[in-house]
């Protein structure tokens, strides 16, 4: 492999001015929306005392979980060492952390009170997972910054490797701790699952690396640099392994919840009585965000086009998002089983499902979130050098010319 040379993205063009203006429209709108929820109360969200999480945190979710995968591209070049992921490893890093940033972002703007984040920064409840994942997301931000250094300065450089095995079990960590929300409720009955962290692990590597291969296509497109087919293909049968994974995960979590008989009602509200809900898990997470992506990936008519593996990318995100809000706010509209066996209903809507309608505030604040992720990547490019002056077979792919020579 060649000396990888970084540069920085001019963005001096109209397009990328453009698409600065469009993404701050949409944080502009997300900004709007969290004023307008703080200043009037969340009444005016589709949230109540009985689905307390809503669409804001299906999207601010997403954004950390994707965050801990967008860095797969990193940690396999320096964990596993695999050279033909190195180049792309600081772009890695940098979606990271905006990803991250993205949707800490939105889970501020939804706390209601803005002196509750002082609280929550300076009072720490060990007993509380949520007061666990405060350490790890400033952890998080704050080793993949180093890591990025130590990549980006080559006196440092000799260093990165230890900076990238950090980050990589951080990483973990912090997905774990995040999946662990709902592991760690028992009082849902959609929850309470010990598998809900490893879950969460590798939904984050497929999630992530779909918005990475789409940040990163869109990057050498629109810069007008050489992206080879060689790190296109490498990362669409990864992203595939991934998606096949989730699909796995999603089976033996659902499959453990039938064995028991305590958990039967709720597996028949997401799987088959649960409307909205039922639609999302089968249309959205099973069809859009796996067996298409799947097919769009491995089928040969479609494997080499990539404009199927964007599509795929795509999807995965889609479905993503699905899976999001059938967890986080079916698993809240399933009644608590707080007397097994037994019917309890009541003025307070216990034993009865409880209805959430998202609000268009609400989705444009999470959409902002995202948005706000993507504006940082974009400036970031422009004032660092994050991406190699190219990414052609010749330059990056250490089996090129052996391939050439057998040709």
């Amino acid at each position: 492999m060649k000396t990888i040379r970084y540069l920085e993205v001019e963005g001096r063009s109209m397009g990328y001015y453009a698409l600065l203006g469009i993404l701050g429209l949409i944080v502009a709108a997300g900004g709007i929306s969290a004023l307008y929820m703080e200043h009037s109360g969340h009444w005016v969200t589709g949230m109540t005392n009985q689905i307390v999480w809503g669409m804001p945190h299906v999207f601010a979710v997403f954004l950390i979980v994707a965050a801990s995968g967008a860095l797969n591209v990193a940690s396999i070049s320096s964990v596993f060492n695999k050279k033909a992921y190195k180049p792309l490893a600081p772009l890695s890093a940098i979606l990271s952390i905006c990803l991250l940033l993205g949707g800490l972002t939105v889970l501020v703007l939804d706390l209601g009170q803005p002196d509750r984040l002082v609280v929550a920064m300076t009072i720490y409840n060990f007993k509380s997972i949520f007061a666990w994942n405060m350490i790890l997301y400033n952890g998080f931000i704050a080793i993949v910054a180093v890591y990025i250094w130590f990549m980006l300065e080559r006196k440092m450089n000799v260093y990165s490797k230890y900076a990238g095995f950090t980050a990589f079990f951080w990483r973990l960590i912090l997905t774990t701790g995040t999946g662990s929300i709902f592991g760690f409720l028992v009082a849902r009955q959609a929850y309470d699952a010990a598998i809900m962290a490893p879950m969460f692990i590798i939904m984050s590597f497929a999630y992530g690396l779909a918005i990475f291969i789409l940040v990163m296509m869109a990057a050498y497109n629109w810069s007008g640099r050489e992206l080879g087919d060689a790190t296109v293909n490498r990362m669409k049968n990864l992203l595939g392994v991934f998606v096949a994974a989730v699909l796995y995960f999603m089976a033996a979590y659902h499959l453990t919840n039938l064995y028991a008989s305590e958990n039967h009602g709720v597996e028949a509200f997401i799987l088959k009585d649960g409307g909205i809900y039922t639609q999302l898990f089968w249309y959205g997470t099973i069809l859009v965000g796996g067996i298409i992506p799947l097919l769009l990936v491995y089928v040969p008519a479609c494997a080499k086009s990539r404009s199927s593996i964007a599509l795929a990318s795509i999807l995965v995100i889609l479905g993503g998002l699905a899976t999001m809000y059938v967890i986080i706010i079916g698993g809240q509209a399933y009644p608590i089983e707080m007397f097994p066996g037994k019917i309890v209903e009541s003025t307070f809507f216990d034993g009865g499902v409880k209805s959430y309608t998202p609000t268009l505030a609400e989705t444009l604040l999470g959409v902002g979130g995202f948005a706000l992720a993507l504006i940082m990547v974009a400036v970031a490019v422009k004032v660092l050098r994050f991406l190699p002056a190219t990414m052609a077979d010749a330059a990056v792919d250490p089996h090129y010319k052996a391939e050439e020579a057998s040709k």
